[in-house]
């Protein structure tokens, strides 16, 4: 154990990805769900008050008669799909995790909500001119690597219709500031976020360059089994975010400080994009 222990310890290279699964692990499933699900903190999603703002924004700024169609790209349990089919817009819902896309479609067919929810990586999406509007929220392509942003985007162009919109959010550099490098360790007595069972946690928060910070968490449970889960994240300037975007084929691009449309400035901590295709 203590020679895993000590390579999982080592600095990972860049994008090195986690040693167990994490969206579809039973557990951290569950647990994931119950934060989606708690109305009032900002963890798997937004607080419910914001996620209501947002749509309400998301209406004026893709208004349903031009923008009908809509692909939420990582739905969870379906906080957006839901609001904006009530809203009238016809949705579809793509997401990785198979409890939260149940829960979702349990949750649909009780309510009479014609929304498709399906249990895809959306970075195997394969459509063509077909949706007017996509979202990718809650500062989720960030933590793509390089690669697979650019396959992202790609995908995303070749999904969207003529003149419809991409809307998504990332985290710029004024979020990280004045956040180091640096580790620590604790003991979780029975069930935690990471374990139904106690366990150890080595939690490492590490920066490189060109805007990359990973967090990472290894995983220590009382059979001295061990699971490292890494968490990367790529934050953003206007110019390199325009870049990528460009790169992909999006020309027209609205920036704003966040997904519910307040005014991006030098303070903002996250950066709301509008792309259009």
């Amino acid at each position: 154990m203590i020679n895993e222990l000590i390579e999982y310890s080592k600095r990972p290279k860049l994008y090195e990805k986690s040693s167990a699964e994490f969206w579809d692990d039973e557990h951290i499933s569950r647990e994931m769900l119950k934060c989606h699900l708690n109305p009032s903190i900002e963890a798997a999603s937004r607080s419910h008050h914001f996620i209501d703002k947002s749509v309400e924004w998301i209406q004026k700024e893709a208004p349903r008669t031009m923008y009908h169609t809509v692909l939420d790209l990582g739905c969870g349990p379906g906080l957006y799909a839901e609001r904006l089919c009530h809203k009238g817009y016809s949705v579809t819902g793509i997401d990785l995790s198979k409890r939260s896309i149940a829960y979702a479609k349990e949750r649909a067919s009780r309510q009479g909500d014609v929304i498709q929810y399906i249990y895809k990586n959306y970075l195997d999406i394969d459509y063509q001119n077909v949706f007017d509007l996509i979202l990718l929220v809650y500062c989720d392509f960030g933590v793509l690597s390089h690669q697979d942003r650019k396959i992202l985007l790609d995908k995303v162009y070749a999904s969207l219709a003529e003149k419809g919109k991409f809307i998504f959010d990332v985290f710029t550099p004024r979020h990280y500031e004045g956040k180091n490098e640096n580790s620590h360790w604790y003991m979780n007595y029975g069930s935690g976020f990471w374990k139904p069972k106690t366990y150890m946690c080595l939690e490492s928060h590490l920066i490189y360059e060109n805007y990359i910070r990973l967090n990472q968490y290894i995983i220590i449970d009382e059979e001295e089994h061990i699971d490292v889960f890494r968490i990367w994240d790529h934050y953003y300037t206007i110019e390199t975010i325009r870049t990528e975007l460009e790169n992909s084929g999006f020309r027209q691009v609205k920036i704003y400080g966040d997904i519910s449309g307040s005014s991006f400035s030098e303070e903002s901590e996250t950066m709301c994009i509008v792309a259009e295709k």
